[in-house]
């Protein structure tokens, strides 16, 4: 019984189709930082890496990010990375980098063929979207439409319309990130992610973050979300839990499924 929908990239199905997947961030600030996280995180088999291009120093430095894109992609052989730079409205760190640069930097590695996907906040200045949204189309990339808020829960309306946005702008994939203030906020969470998992054609990524968020990270996928951000090394947001508590987690909510009787099915399609 599938819960979400899979990433289909360049012919093939992620992970095999395995639900949820884990992605693992890379956070290393320099070349030989990040060689050494990517080996300790690769150890424990992801399904895909994030590299957070926002802590590598030399991001300005688009010859540079290629060089270590390509340390990067030989390191981790056929698994798939994702290209983020998170901005600090969105809870990323402070660069040294342009906009500009940024986008170079993205068109840089999707020139080289170097990563898989690509995340672009929705917030992003329309020309600045489009740009990544061409780059990640050059290579076959997949382009990840990300809405994030380390402050609140928005209304579960909202939360529908932020990935409603990314489908509407052109993304392959759907992320929603907030805060709770509670586990109201959770509920807040997942039921969006319910909704928007029936009414999108879009895999989509979810999740609370914090303490209380973390369940999000554990179950999301039963709601509809793809993938669950798991700790390969060092975390990249609050409330990330390891890769084997994921999928510990995960291996145990599957069997429960294949034991539901034929009846139970029904009802959880119609619900």
């Amino acid at each position: 019984m599938r819960m979400s929908k899979p990433i289909r990239l360049r012919g093939r199905v992620l992970g095999g189709g395995r639900e949820p997947l884990v992605c693992a961030p890379l956070v290393a600030p320099d070349l030989d930082g990040l060689r050494v996280e990517a080996a300790q995180v690769l150890a424990r088999k992801p399904d895909l890496l994030e590299w957070r291009v926002d802590f590598f120093q030399d991001l300005a430095d688009a010859p540079g990010v290629v060089e270590a894109a390509g340390m990067l992609r030989q390191q981790a052989a056929d698994v798939p990375i994702l290209f983020t730079r998170r901005s600090i409205r969105e809870g990323g760190q402070a660069i040294a980098a342009s906009e500009e640069q940024v986008s170079a930097a993205i068109e840089a590695v999707c020139a080289a063929g170097l990563v898989d996907l690509v995340d672009c906040e929705l917030a992003s200045q329309p020309a600045h979207f489009q740009r990544a949204r061409a780059a990640a189309a050059s290579c076959g990339a997949l382009l990840v439409g990300s809405f994030h808020d380390f402050q609140r829960t928005p209304d579960a309306q909202e939360l529908v319309s932020r990935f409603a946005a990314a489908a509407h702008l052109g993304a392959d994939v759907a992320k929603v990130a907030v805060m709770p203030r509670d586990l109201d906020d959770v509920l807040c969470l997942l039921q969006a992610t319910l909704r928007a998992s029936r009414a999108i054609d879009l895999p989509l990524i979810a999740m609370s973050m914090g303490p209380y968020g973390s369940l999000t990270r554990l179950c999301g996928w039963m709601f509809g979300s793809s993938v669950s951000f798991a700790v390969g090394g060092r975390a990249s947001a609050p409330g990330q839990v390891p890769i084997e508590d994921v999928r510990t987690a995960a291996e145990l909510l599957h069997r429960s499924l294949e034991a539901a009787t034929p009846e139970d099915a029904c009802r959880a399609a119609a619900s």
